[in-house]
């Protein structure tokens, strides 16, 4: 096999393993592994395999009496909250057979367990499988535990994600000083390239490990030797990990192929991910239409555009969104593919094309329309395939993409978005020719536009949008204007006139965005652990708010 080859099949291998045992089971996942399968075949994949029913990895599920036999696949070690949570389920069924699997190697739960030394067989899944039987109630009762590292999502054949790992984030300064807070003084870290693993807090390694294990994992299977190359303090932490890995020694020996990986620790380029330069139509689907729930790498799609319902109060909800991954339709992820690529107008043209052949494979009564493809008329063409459940059915995957598409293009939020890049810019521009003081002052004016301050007119930006042009012009400002003291201190001055114009757009907000909840939330945590009154938090002094979460995060 091509390591090619390999790379594209090794995601769906993964769950061979999963699939064995899930016959007459019930399936147990969390929201981690659930969007790994969402991407490898979905709950089909499972079905086809002989499951009875999939179920949300909590503690309020469990199985009836005519259900004996479980499967669990987590992403977490299994102690802790995961181990809670499965003794939960267990307790409230009547299961005589449970099959665990973990993302994480039996090797990490030996480090989470505090033992250092290598010990022979999987004594950590043997004990839980004696866990397993002794909440079943039987220890005649058979459990399983076992490894299989079900973290990648294929979003094409060329590009794979690993959402298990979202939240894993490259070391800070501010980091620097909470490691060094824990070590005497003359074995302090002078900079974060200095800091080891073993300085970093355990969860934090446990992820470390868990990927630089799924990434051997991959290289074992396409037989490959790496070599790896890292741009950043937490990229080098992640390729020293792999490098060190014990099966790595062995592979890298006897390997035909070779390759190259690159860690790129993504807060050093913070322009490129904040702004709104990119010209994909994928870019501002997966940005302004909502996320499906307990997901970081698709979308939900309004599926009302496929039948006759108005879009009123009351239907809202009621039908099951759709998505990006189309597993089923060769001529969907091809759609899929090129819209991941091409520039927005040829991904849009492209989206039309494939509407207008699916309408004509099934005769129904197009009107073909030239010049520019706008939302409306990709809307109208998918609008008549809702008489035809046939011709619905065979082209789902297509319609769903067009939606997607549709529902970006008149999104509210777009208008704002060319407004951002315009003010981007701008801003660029200003930062050649001004300190960063003078171009903070031009954002003044933006803060202030609004009297109401909600954001909803397409022209405003909103508050989530101001927070972003600041981040992209304090990355900037970090190359183009390294500034001198007394600049400092007029920076300090505009700053302080920027908090107080924040603040009071903060308090006139009638409705807050995950985002600014997330914040909140928060400020929240960090004035609560200083031990300040938290009574009328949106009236708080946000410079105070912001001085306790530089030292928090």
């Amino acid at each position: 096999m091509l390591p090619t080859d390999g790379v594209m099949s090794f995601p769906g291998q993964t769950w061979e393993k999963v699939l064995s045992k899930v016959k007459k089971a019930v399936v147990f996942m969390d929201d981690r592994c659930s969007e790994s399968l969402h991407w490898n075949g979905g709950a089909a994949l499972l079905f086809e395999a002989g499951a009875r029913n999939i179920k949300q990895f909590s503690s309020f599920e469990a199985c009836g009496q005519n259900e004996p036999k479980a499967v669990f696949v987590v992403s977490t070690v299994l102690k802790g909250r995961t181990a809670d949570i499965i003794k939960d389920i267990i307790s409230l069924s009547h299961f005589q057979y449970c099959v665990v699997f973990t993302t994480v190697p039996h090797s990490i739960h030996l480090l989470a367990n505090n033992v250092t030394t290598d010990l022979e067989g999987n004594p950590v899944f043997e004990q839980f499988e004696e866990k397993l039987c002794e909440w079943m109630g039987d220890m005649n009762y058979t459990a399983e535990v076992m490894h299989a590292p079900v973290v990648f999502a294929p979003l094409t054949q060329q590009l794979h994600l690993l959402p298990a790992f979202s939240e894993l984030f490259p070391l800070l300064e501010v980091d620097l000083e909470a490691i060094n807070e824990k070590r005497p003084e003359k074995k302090r870290f002078g900079s974060l390239m200095d800091v080891d693993m073993h300085s970093l807090p355990p969860e934090l390694q446990i992820q470390i490990k868990s990927l630089a294990s799924a990434l051997n994992a991959l290289f074992e299977f396409i037989s490959t030797r790496e070599e790896s190359f890292s741009v950043g303090p937490m990229s080098r932490l992640i390729a020293g990990e792999l490098a060190s890995h014990p099966q790595a020694k062995n592979r890298r020996k006897s390997a035909p192929n070779k390759a190259s990986i690159v860690f790129i620790d993504r807060t050093l380029d913070l322009t490129g991910a904040v702004g709104h330069h990119g010209d994909n139509l994928v870019e501002k689907i997966l940005s302004v239409l909502p996320q499906l729930p307990g997901h970081v790498t698709d979308v939900q799609v309004d599926m009302l555009e496929l039948t006759h319902l108005k879009q009123t109060t009351d239907t809202k909800g009621i039908l099951a969104p759709g998505c990006l991954v189309q597993n089923q339709s060769a001529t969907a992820r091809l759609l899929w593919e090129t819209m991941l690529v091409a520039k927005q107008k040829e991904a849009v043209m492209e989206v039309r094309r494939q509407l207008v052949e699916a309408a004509s494979k099934e005769n129904l009564p197009i009107k073909m329309s030239l010049g520019r493809v706008t939302a409306e008329q990709l809307c109208s063409y998918v609008q008549l395939f809702r008489d035809s459940w046939g011709a619905l059915e065979s082209h789902s995957g297509v319609l769903q993409l067009g939606l997607a598409a549709a529902q970006a293009l008149r999104h509210p939020a777009l208008p704002r978005w060319d407004a951002c890049l315009a003010f981007e810019r701008l801003l660029l521009q200003a930062l050649g020719d001004s300190d960063l003081a003078e171009v903070l002052k031009q954002l003044l004016p933006l803060i202030k536009s609004s009297e109401s301050g909600t954001g909803s007119d397409s022209s405003e930006l909103s508050v989530d949008d101001l927070l972003v042009l600041l981040v992209y012009v304090y990355s900037m400002a970090k190359e183009a204007c390294p500034g001198g003291a007394d600049e400092e201190k007029h920076v300090e001055k505009v700053e302080n006139n920027l908090i107080g114009a924040l603040t009071l757009r903060l308090t006139r907000q009638t409705s807050l965005s995950p985002l600014l909840q997330e914040i909140t939330d928060v400020c929240v945590r960090v004035l609560r652990s200083a031990g300040l009154q938290m009574e009328g938090l949106p009236l708080l002094d946000v410079g105070r708010v912001i001085s306790c979460l530089e030292v928090w995060c």
